[in-house]
């Protein structure tokens, strides 16, 4: 059976929410993000926005050097979470076969559903307009990869001011000679160094890419070679993955202004880790690796981890070892713009003494 996938994609998502809760923003440029005193990013941006050349994960300081007149409307983190649930609500009602991608992204199988991907694609899209009042856009086709694709491609065609409302289908059949106009860093896969790189030997499309015999992609990139001598040609069996196992727990902070207090610094790591310590214990879970992340003034960035003994889930003793990876790598009088803890190598918790209990039992 052909199979049929949807890419769904909430358009322009935390600024849509921003603009029911308050409309005077409709038409507007304006981003959703942090201050730029604060060192702040743009999370998402208005459509309007954009044409003055403002992106996601740009510096805020930065958008108001090229939008002036740009609105700063302050993230609503558990909102957005709030609304996106109600989204993937609508979405397992029309198939069980949902795979979340992010917070306004998701993949659907709906295969098993008699009518086209193209009806099925309006109806979901008037649904969560008329229910939600949220524009998304999607992409049909008969894999993931295709489908995201076309989504992409789809989107960035829409000539408006407002949002894209798309919807772009790459009939069975279709995939190989969808594919093969478009630039090859629209592939899944390729970035800006693998594009220059198959410039340098006329690798121009993704029609030029597939064209290539399979045997010089690896040569070239190794093992990535043979998957992209795949994807050029449209091929992806990759399933819908209804329940993703969170691999990695993380907290950051970057700072207003440098930081090179000592006291500061490990008061920062000490809160991290409790941040961290109480997402695990939410999760039911432990971990045996903690990890330390730190960026220079200079935007030099580096990461260490310590693996444990034992798994844990205690503040205690994430803090512990990641204050000992602080000491490790700062030195007195560097500059840090910022700091974060994480955790990986999770695993339900066994019922363990802390370390804390341990050390007190020994002293006994």
């Amino acid at each position: 059976m052909t199979r049929k996938i949807l890419h769904l994609d909430l358009d322009a998502f935390f600024c849509a929410v921003e603009e029911q809760r308050d409309p005077s923003l409709i038409g507007k440029p304006f981003a959703v993000g942090g201050r730029p005193e604060h060192r702040g990013v743009v999370a998402s941006c208005s459509y309007a926005a954009r044409k003055y050349g403002v992106r996601s994960a740009m510096p805020m300081s930065r958008a108001l050097r090229l939008c002036p007149n740009l609105i700063i409307v302050s993230s609503r983190h558990r909102i957005y979470s709030d609304v996106s649930k109600q989204v993937m609500v609508r979405l397992r009602q029309l198939t069980p076969l949902v795979e979340q991608i992010s917070i306004d992204e998701a993949y659907l199988d709906v295969s098993e559903l008699p009518d086209p991907g193209m009806v099925l694609a309006q109806r979901l899209q008037a649904d969560i307009k008329e229910q939600l009042g949220l524009p998304c856009s999607l992409g049909v086709a008969t894999n993931k990869l295709l489908a995201k694709t076309a989504n992409d491609v789809g989107k960035s065609a829409a000539r408006s001011t407002g949002p894209p409302n798309a919807i772009t289908v790459v009939p069975p059949g279709d995939e190989e000679a969808f594919l093969s106009p478009l630039p090859v860093q629209a592939l899944w896969g390729i970035g800006p160094k693998t594009a220059e790189r198959l410039k340098e030997i006329g690798v121009i499309t993704i029609g030029d890419l597939a064209r290539l015999p399979e045997q010089e992609l690896v040569s070239m990139l190794g093992k990535n070679g043979y998957d992209l001598a795949k994807r050029a040609r449209g091929i992806d069996d990759r399933p819908i993955i209804t329940e993703h196992k969170i691999k990695s727990i993380s907290q950051e902070t970057t700072f207003a202004r440098d930081i090179r207090d000592k006291s500061t610094l490990r008061q920062t790591v000490l809160e991290l880790s409790e941040k961290v310590g109480r997402r695990l214990r939410a999760y039911s879970l432990s971990a045996t690796t903690v990890k330390l992340k730190i960026r220079w003034h200079d935007f030099t960035t580096l990461t260490r981890q310590m693996t444990l003994s034992h798994p844990t889930d205690q503040d205690s003793e994430i803090s512990l070892i990641a204050l000992q990876l602080l000491d490790n790598v700062w030195k007195p009088s560097q500059l840090v713009r910022l700091i974060g803890v994480g955790v990986s190598g999770l695993k339900p918790p066994h019922h363990q003494l802390s370390f804390w209990d341990a050390s007190d039992q020994k002293d006994l």
